[in-house]
């Protein structure tokens, strides 16, 4: 049975639930952030950096972050996914910007799943009860932290009936970090007695991970190199909670302090500033889209795939389901850009799937070609000679029959 220990958390009103049959239709516009005097429909962009892949920008502590703020100043929506914008115990507030768990992010690409922006979740959180107890102390103290400090909406919390102990390895064949969770049984538990219980409509996850046992690995992580080996089992986490209840879900690592280095890679750095990496999972659950069901219900008001304009990725990361959704997509398929200068472990580069698409050197470039998109212009008329003279097409088909015209 699931134990619950309550605490004085304030339930507050839901601005946007998850929808329903019973729920009236949402306001007609597609449009998430609408600009005053605007003729044009919002500019939307996806920014990916798949997680666990050791990626050069983005494969560390929040690193990929100023690149999500830049990107939010040039495009009016911007959907991207928690590990772009998790940073430990920093984050940044954007009020343009989408926080979309990886799996949901999946099904929008493949127009599955729609987005419904919001202005404020009921977060509930679940704790691991294999955490220790001043450890899981130190998690709630975050929490009525946000609750009074940033008047997160964080309404309870559950500790699970069995220690969810968290395995993770590297997998031999691609080299990005996985794992699992020997009790999701118990997981989906707590969340299902927050959800009917305190109506919470996005849950933060903190399992137990286990300590390092290769110094090694974990010494070239904080020095900036090889990869997060946290993060490919915290995606496994997520997606679980997602796939079953269709709600935003984000995971946080507990973990014994390590050791204080004086040498630290400023990429690694906002993971040593606290007990917690509960911060940014807070403040990106709670204002999270709500994820709907496509043609269950009215899509009036939600985001849906077809809206995107552009799509951005590490040049070798684009094996993965939502960029092959992207790419393939039959309807307003977007401009598809691959960033040379952020590579990974992997080598899925987009000329092996047949995918056009946009090669730029870094993400200053990457920011200039959706800036002249957006302002509907062609990118390559910004460059040198690119250009070329406008060619004629032909109207005689090559089995040499002429086409008639309308007359």
């Amino acid at each position: 049975m699931t134990v619950i220990l309550s605490r004085p958390f304030l339930s507050l009103p839901v601005q946007n639930r998850r929808f329903n049959k019973s729920r009236p239709s949402a306001s007609p516009s597609i449009s998430c952030f609408n600009s005053r005097h605007s003729f044009k429909r919002d500019y939307t962009s996806v920014m990916i950096v798949p997680t666990g892949i050791g990626a050069a920008i983005g494969g560390y502590a929040g690193d990929a972050l100023p690149v999500a703020r830049t990107l939010s100043s040039v495009v009016d929506c911007l959907i991207t996914h928690p590990n772009v914008l998790n940073a430990a115990m920093l984050y940044w507030p954007m009020p343009n910007v989408l926080y979309v768990e990886g799996y949901a992010l999946d099904l929008f690409a493949e127009g599955l799943w729609g987005l419904m922006p919001v202005h404020q979740n009921k977060v509930g959180l679940v704790l691991d009860c294999g955490i220790e107890e001043e450890l899981r102390v130190r998690h709630l103290q975050v929490a009525d932290a946000a609750r009074a400090s940033l008047g997160l909406p964080v309404v309870e919390y559950v500790v699970t009936d069995t220690p969810l102990q968290v395995e993770k390895w590297v997998d031999p064949k691609t080299g990005q970090s996985t794992g699992r969770i020997k009790h999701p049984d118990s997981l989906l538990r707590a969340v299902q007695a927050l959800v009917k219980r305190s109506q919470v409509n996005a849950v933060a996850v903190v399992g137990r991970f286990p300590d390092d046992d290769d110094v090694q690995d974990t010494d070239d992580y904080r020095q900036g190199m090889g990869i997060d080996l946290l993060a490919g089992v915290e995606a496994v986490i997520s997606h679980l909670v997602v796939k079953e209840f269709q709600i935003p879900c984000a995971h946080a690592p507990a973990l014994s302090p390590l050791p204080m280095t004086p040498s630290l890679c400023p990429k690694s750095a906002a993971e040593e500033l606290g007990y917690t990496f509960l911060p940014c999972v807070f403040a990106g659950l709670s204002n999270a889209p709500q994820y709907l069901v496509k043609n269950s219900e009215s899509e009036n008001g939600c985001i849906l795939a077809s809206d995107v304009d552009s799509v951005i990725l590490p040049i070798d990361a684009f094996g993965g389901h939502g960029a092959l959704a992207f790419a393939r997509s039959k309807r307003n398929k977007p401009l598809i850009i691959a960033v040379e200068e952020n590579v990974t472990v992997l080598d899925d580069t987009p000329d092996k799937f047949g995918i056009e698409a946009v090669n730029v050197s870094n993400y200053w470039e990457a920011i200039g070609v959706i800036a002249a998109h957006k302002a509907g212009v062609n990118p390559h008329s910004l460059r040198r000679n690119r250009i070329k003279n406008l060619q004629q097409t032909s109207l005689s088909p090559a089995n040499g029959y002429a086409i008639k015209m309308p007359q």
